[in-house]
């Protein structure tokens, strides 16, 4: 049996810090979460793939697994320009939507991918991001790592509950923004800031990957 106690112990709130520090920025797959939460399409299998490849990665990280990844650039390589591809593959997407004029409603004739799609897609911003490895499995892997092995879990604990309450907080509060974006401008815009927020990530990332910088 885990102590109630834990739970208010120091690795618990420090991984709760941590974890939010980490999670709670601007990036690609918050970006999708968000309009999927604005569409009301496929909310809970988007936030919950989300929180589910964290809780992976944490606990990987934790356990020792980012010792491994440091030790393989290849792999690091691998991932880091599968990302630029994907984000600028979706970042040209999303300007594209702002010309196409059927994709505009946001009830009946927004295009809206398909749970096949959808999990795919979210996948792959979770997956083919490196900066998802960096600070899950590396960052939160060595901070982590100067625990004792019994407080690791709680730690590691933490962080998995603040990506949680994150994502779906973001999935699911998102509807509320809809009455805002029943005007085609509110689409326009959002898929503009998406599409820079894309290319601007994939920009950086390869700028990182060909000064050989994580």
């Amino acid at each position: 049996m885990i102590a109630l106690d834990n739970f208010c112990a120091a690795p618990f709130w420090e991984g709760c810090a941590t974890g939010a520090g980490l999670i709670i920025a601007i990036g690609a797959q918050n970006a999708f979460v968000l309009k999927q939460g604005i569409m009301k399409n496929h909310v809970f299998a988007t936030v919950f793939i989300c929180c589910l490849v964290d809780a992976i990665l944490i606990a990987l990280g934790v356990g020792g697994f980012g010792t491994f990844l440091t030790s393989s650039p290849f792999l690091l390589s691998v991932a880091k320009w599968g990302g630029v591809g994907f984000l600028v593959l979706y970042g040209l997407r999303s300007f594209g939507a702002v010309l196409k004029t059927e994709a505009l409603a946001v009830e009946g004739g927004r295009e809206r991918p398909n749970l096949k799609a959808s999990i795919l897609m979210i996948l792959a911003f979770s997956l083919l991001n490196p900066h998802v490895y960096l600070d899950a499995v590396l960052l939160l892997g060595s901070i982590g790592a100067q625990l004792p092995k019994d407080e690791r879990p709680f730690f590691a604990l933490g962080a998995i509950v603040v990506s949680f309450v994150w994502f779906f907080s973001m999935g699911y509060g998102a509807r509320f923004l809809a009455p805002l974006f029943a005007k085609p401008l509110a689409w326009k815009i959002l898929d503009m800031v998406t599409g820079a927020i894309m290319l601007l990530l994939a920009y950086l990332l390869a700028m990182g990957s060909l000064g050989g910088v994580c």
